[in-house]
C-alpha cells in the first residue's frame, strides 16, 4: 500500500505545482525573495523601513458557497479573483497597501488542471491588486471533501504610515457618502441565493427511496435542473444567470488610490461584504452621527431584483445581506466629492453620491438610516 491508495496522490500534487509557477511569478513585485518553491514566502521590508511609523495590516477571507456554483458548472478560473478581493477589500479600508498574498486550497482530489485553473485566477486578482502571491498550500482531503468539491481561502498582509490610516474618527455631520459600484453579488449571500433558485438543494425523502439507485438518480435529475437554471439566458442581466451569479468580486485597489493620490481625504471606508449594509456601514463610524443612505440614489443591478422576486425576500433582508450594487462606500468632505468622482471615473470605475452624514445620539455607536 501507498500514499496514493490512500487517496492522496503526491505526483498530481507536484504537477499542480509546475503548472502554477509562471502565474505565480507573473505577480512578484521586487521585494519577493528567494523565488518560488521555498518553504516560506519571503518579503523584503527595506522599502517599509523608509516609512517613518508603518503599520501592518492583514485579513483572511475565502469565497464561501459561491463555490457550489463553480462546481456545478465546472468553471474554476475566477473564484481565485473573489478570494483576493474579499481579503485585499478589507485592508484597503483602513488605508493599506497590499504587499503580499497567500492561498491555501483543500481538495479532496487534486486535478493539476483544476488546480492551475484556480490559482490562475488567484495570480489575477493578486496583479489587480498590486500584490504578491508569495506562498500557498494545496492540501488533499480524501474522505473528508467530495472528490469534485474545494474549499478556497487566502490571507493578505498590507502596510500604511499610521498617520495615514483610515479609521472614521474624523467623520462628521456634513461629510458626504460615496458608494463604488459593485461588480454584482460578489462573494456574500450565496447560502440564501442557492436556495432560492433551488441550486444543489438535495432534500429528497431518503426513508422511500433507494439509497443505491433512487437517491443517486434525484440528485443527477435535480443537478440538472440546476444547470439548466443557471444556463438560461436574461436580457436584463446580459448574461446567463450562473454567468451573473459567477462574476468575481470587484477589487477597489487602485480606485482607492486614485482617490488618495488626488488629494482627497478618506475619513472613513468600508467593504460591504457579509451582512450588507446594516452590519458594515456602522463599523467606520464615531459616536454621535448617523449615516444617511439614499436608496434611490444610483441604480440597483437587476441581479437583486431578480433575487429578491423569486425569493420572495423583503426588502430590510436585502440589504442586510447583499451589497446591492454598492461594493464600497467611503466618506469625504463635502468640497471634495467632484474631485473623488474625478479620480474614480480616471480609473474607469464607476462612483455615486448616496448619501451623508448626520448628527446622531452622543451615547450611541455610530448609526445607519437606509431611506
Amino acid at each position: 500500500m501507498d500514499y496514493k491508495a490512500a487517496g492522496v496522490d503526491v505526483t498530481a500534487g507536484y504537477r499542480s505545482v509546475e503548472l502554477i509557477k509562471d502565474y505565480v511569478k507573473d505577480t512578484f513585485r521586487p521585494e519577493v525573495v528567494g523565488g518560488f518553491g521555498g518553504f516560506g514566502g519571503a518579503f523584503s521590508l527595506k522599502k517599509i523601513k523608509e516609512m517613518e511609523n508603518p503599520v501592518l495590516i492583514s485579513a483572511t477571507d475565502g469565497v464561501g458557497t459561491k463555490l457550489k456554483l463553480a462546481f456545478l458548472l465546472d468553471q474554476h478560473g475566477t473564484v481565485g479573483i473573489d478570494c483576493v478581493a474579499m481579503c485585499v477589500n478589507d485592508i484597503i479600508c483602513v488605508g493599506a497597501e497590499p504587499l503580499y498574498f497567500l492561498d491555501y486550497i483543500a481538495c479532496g482530489h487534486n486535478t493539476p488542471t483544476k488546480i492551475a485553473e484556480i490559482v490562475k485566477g488567484v495570480a489575477d486578482g493578486c496583479k489587480m491588486a498590486g500584490a504578491a502571491l508569495i506562498g500557498g498550500e494545496t492540501a488533499e482531503h480524501p474522505g473528508m471533501i467530495p472528490a469534485e468539491e474545494y474549499d478556497l481561502a487566502g490571507f493578505a498582509v498590507g502596510v500604511v504610515e499610521e498617520g495615514q490610516m483610515i479609521t472614521g474618527a474624523d467623520i462628521a455631520v456634513g461629510d458626504v457618502l460615496i458608494g463604488l459600484a459593485s461588480s454584482g453579488v460578489h462573494s456574500n449571500g450565496f447560502s440564501l441565493i442557492r436556495k432560492v433558485f433551488a441550486i444543489d438543494d438535495y432534500e429528497f425523502d431518503t426513508e422511500n427511496l433507494d439509497i443505491n439507485e433512487e437517491v443517486t438518480i434525484a440528485v443527477n435529475n435535480h443537478e440538472s435542473a440546476a444547470l439548466a437554471t443557471l444556463a438560461e439566458y436574461y436580457d436584463e442581466l446580459d448574461a446567463t444567470l450562473g454567468e451573473a451569479l459567477l462574476t468575481p468580486t470587484k477589487i477597489y485597489v487602485k480606485t482607492l488610490e486614485s482617490v488618495k493620490k488626488s488629494g482627497v481625504t478618506i475619513k472613513g471606508c468600508v467593504n460591504i461584504t457579509g451582512g450588507g449594509f446594516d452590519e458594515n456601514v456602522p463599523r467606520m463610524l464615531p459616536k454621535g452621527v448617523t449615516a444617511v443612505i439614499e436608496k434611490n440614489s444610483y441604480q440597483v443591478p437587476a441581479i437583486f431584483s431578480m433575487i429578491k422576486e423569486s425569493g420572495d425576500i423583503s426588502e430590510a433582508v436585502m440589504y442586510n445581506t447583499f451589497n446591492m450594487g454598492l461594493g464600497m462606500i467611503f466618506a469625504v468632505d463635502k468640497s471634495e466629492v467632484e474631485q473623488a468622482l474625478a479620480a474614480v471615473a480616471a480609473v474607469g470605475d464607476c462612483a455615486y453620491v448616496v448619501g451623508h452624514i448626520e448628527k446622531g445620539s452622543t451615547d450611541a455607536e455610530g448609526n445607519l438610516c437606509l431611506r
